[in-house]
């Protein structure tokens, strides 16, 4: 392990969970990186002739997913920045087949109401060749087929659930993303769930495509590790009174409560509170869907000792001042460094492929991700593919070196700790494979 600036690094083998994805084998039509530079073959499931499909016309569209509303609307404005600050970058490097990139943005929300078709109906008038989100794992799932069937790709920076590497989902091959599935980040949090000496925990989650298949993983590794789990107890994702739920856990009496949230954590930590439980009571830990700034939300010292997961490689000094000088505003960077990796990524595929029609840069994105010569700008990047060069993107985010699925097949999860003062800060960064 290496101590620098008081965060300890670590690479750990999770051994209290299988990191292997459900359904992680090729499906058979994303095409892994051809040798030799050769071009990948297309996609089998779409073609760029297709009625209604998207046929390009040489300058690439950005689309925006993102959340400005709703209980994930905490984390639009890091993902915003990450996006904006790559098409700058893209821009200043002379941008993509000789031409500026353009953006079109729209709200996904979370869900609840469902406002992401019609805002994907917008993105796609407006002649987007990617959209890039939604944030939530659920409503990526509500839109995948009304993207991925205009022949658009899906290029999401925060999606976690193992249901994006089924096969089934994407029979187009049009979906990537740059956040790692869950199978890790659930190994992760049950491996500190365990490591922290808790034996007896319950899981309290949403009912949803994401809180329900990562509570899955987390008691799959707490019960693989010899512990217990008392209580698995989800809610309806558009719940406003949990009193039932809480009152469920409580009676199980456990030593360490999981909790799988978005926003709604801060209704969910005063009735835990009130119900004798809580971070004060128990050791309470939280996921990426609800590790946030709270400091306005809870008097102070209501959250202290709290630990959390999210995936992401440690913020670099040089890459917060360049999301805060995109957005001075900024209080959170979660999924920013993503955002800005799937955008550079998209942006060098469309390089590679010369073209910006989807179906015929999408298995480029792969083959950018991975074993060619290493390159971490855009500039870098594309002064190697005009040489004719394989390139191997690796990102502020990470490696991001993608599967045949279009996911992470190696990632980093941080673990966090918060203050008195109701804001999370490091401890320490956890790299698998998966």
């Amino acid at each position: 392990m290496i101590r620098q600036k008081g965060i300890v690094r670590s690479a750990a083998v999770l051994g209290v969970a299988a990191l292997a994805l459900a359904g992680c084998g090729s499906n058979g039509s994303n095409a892994p990186k051809a040798s030799g530079g050769d071009s990948p073959s297309a996609t089998t499931g779409s073609s760029s002739g297709s009625s209604g499909q998207n046929q390009g016309d040489g300058q690439l569209v950005v689309g925006t997913l993102l959340p400005q509303t709703g209980d994930l609307a905490f984390l639009g404005p890091p993902e915003f920045a990450g996006v904006d600050a790559a098409v700058h970058d893209i821009n200043a490097a002379g941008g993509v087949l000789g031409k500026p990139v353009t953006q079109v943005k729209a709200d996904s929300g979370d869900g609840t109401p469902d406002i992401a078709g019609s805002s994907v109906d917008s993105l796609l008038a407006g002649n987007a060749d990617v959209i890039l989100g939604a944030a939530a794992s659920g409503v990526s799932l509500s839109v995948i087929n009304k993207i991925t069937d205009a022949g658009v790709v899906e290029f999401s920076p925060a999606n976690t659930s193992p249901a994006f590497d089924d096969p089934k989902t994407d029979p187009h091959s049009l979906y990537f993303r740059t956040a790692p599935s869950d199978v890790l980040q659930g190994a992760v949090l049950a491996n500190t769930i365990l490591e922290d000496g808790h034996n007896n925990v319950a899981i309290l989650a949403r009912q949803d495509s994401y809180g329900e298949l990562l509570a899955n993983q987390v008691e799959k590794g707490i019960k693989a590790g010899g512990g217990n789990v008392t209580a698995k107890v989800l809610y309806s994702a558009d719940a406003t009174n949990f009193t039932a739920e809480v009152t469920k856990v409580a009676a199980t009496h456990p030593d360490a409560i999981a909790l799988i949230a978005f926003n709604e954590t801060t209704k969910i930590i005063p009735t835990m509170i009130g119900k004798g439980i809580g971070p004060q009571k128990q050791q309470v830990y939280f996921v990426d869907g609800n590790t946030a700034d709270y400091s306005k939300d809870f008097p102070k010292g209501t959250l202290t000792g709290v630990k959390a997961t999210y995936p992401g490689a440690e913020l670099t000094g040089s890459f917060k001042k360049v999301l805060l000088k995109t957005n001075p505003k900024l209080t959170d960077f979660t999924y920013g460094p993503e955002s800005y990796d799937a955008t550079v990524l998209t942006a060098l595929a469309v390089e590679a492929a010369k073209s910006d029609v989807p179906t015929k840069y999408a298995p480029w994105i792969i083959k950018v991700s991975k074993d060619g010569e290493k390159c971490t700008t855009y500039k870098q990047c594309d002064a190697l593919l005009k040489q004719g060069k394989d390139i191997d993107y690796d990102g502020v985010s990470g490696p991001v070196d993608l599967g045949d699925t279009g996911s992470p097949t190696k990632a980093t999860i941080g673990i966090f700790q918060y203050g008195p003062d109701n804001t999370y800060h490091p401890l320490k960064y956890v790299t698998g494979v998966i």
